[in-house]
């Protein structure tokens, strides 16, 4: 680690590592919206009308299955919407129907999407509601994005000439690694109090690696924490023999928590960036060794 420069190395980290398919799954909003389009036809017969609550109780009365379309119009996941009133509290059930349908006229009227029908506001409910699970799925890419980082490093452990299943393996649990190779590592987990996962594990000459990976693009003072963890994880990975730690990460977020992240830096060994991985860093610190069990 001494051979390398803090500053210089985090500069280098990216300020996003986004690909084309963060933005939004049209997969999965196509399929979610195709599971009740039929149900949105049928209810595309309420657009304009004059008499509204009338359509209403027979369209739900002869088709009640429409009824678990109106939370997808309001952009609720799942099938029971919590309501209240002066009349008092409703926990209405899409799915079941739980309440006379009046009460469900109510539901449509205070939420407004009797008004949205009546007045013409959409054409097409389906077309709607595409819109609706485009602006859901938007939700998703604090978790699609949590995952970008693993997905990199795997990626490059694959291109080292690692096979999954074989010689490295993903999520898996501190218990599943000492089972596998006989190592005792409860100095890792507080002598077995607390759980741990690595995103990674790999074996390669003659050592077994447990690897963290992570991708900051904003601060925070979960950063420091990550950053001191991780400098006392691998130095307590460096009094067991036949264990390494290692910690890939990267992002710009870094750079306003970059006092925690030095002092890991200059103790940990294999602290590495997505700069590192491109410059061959996978081939230098893991050697493929079969035969290792």
């Amino acid at each position: 680690m001494k051979d390398r420069d803090f500053d210089q190395w985090l500069g280098k980290f990216r300020p996003s590592i986004s690909g084309y398919d963060y933005y939004i799954d049209f997969k999965k909003v196509v399929k979610n919206v195709e599971e009740v389009k039929i149900e949105l036809n049928i209810l595309n017969a309420l657009i304009g009308s004059r008499n509204m609550e009338e359509d209403f109780e027979r369209i739900v009365t002869k088709y009640p299955e429409t009824l678990l379309c109106i939370p997808l119009l309001l952009a609720v996941r799942g099938s029971k919407i919590y309501a209240q009133d002066e009349e008092g509290a409703f926990l209405y059930d899409f799915k079941k129907r739980n309440y006379p349908v009046e009460q469900y006229k109510v539901f449509m009227r205070r939420t407004g999407l009797f008004d949205m029908l009546e007045n013409h506001l959409v054409n097409n409910l389906v077309d709607y509601a595409l819109g609706v699970e485009t602006g859901l799925d938007s939700n998703g890419r604090k978790n699609r994005g949590g995952h970008q980082m693993e997905d990199l490093v795997e990626r490059y452990i694959r291109a080292a000439g690692f096979v999954k299943g074989q010689d490295y393996f993903k999520e898996m649990p501190l218990k599943n690694v000492e089972k596998k190779w006989g190592l005792n590592l409860a100095a890792l987990s507080n002598e077995g109090k607390a759980e741990k996962r690595f995103d990674f594990v790999v074996q390669a000459g003659g050592m077994i690696y447990g690897i963290e990976a992570n991708f900051y693009s904003g601060g925070g003072s979960k950063l420091n924490e990550t950053a001191r963890s991780y400098k006392m994880l691998s130095q307590e990975a460096d009094t067991i023999e036949g264990f390494r730690f290692v910690w890939f990460t990267d992002g710009i977020g870094w750079k306003k928590s970059k006092g925690n992240l030095r002092e890991t830096f200059e103790v940990m060994e294999h602290v590495y960036s997505i700069d590192d991985m491109e410059e061959g860093i996978m081939n230098r610190i893991f050697r493929p060794s079969p035969g290792l069990g």
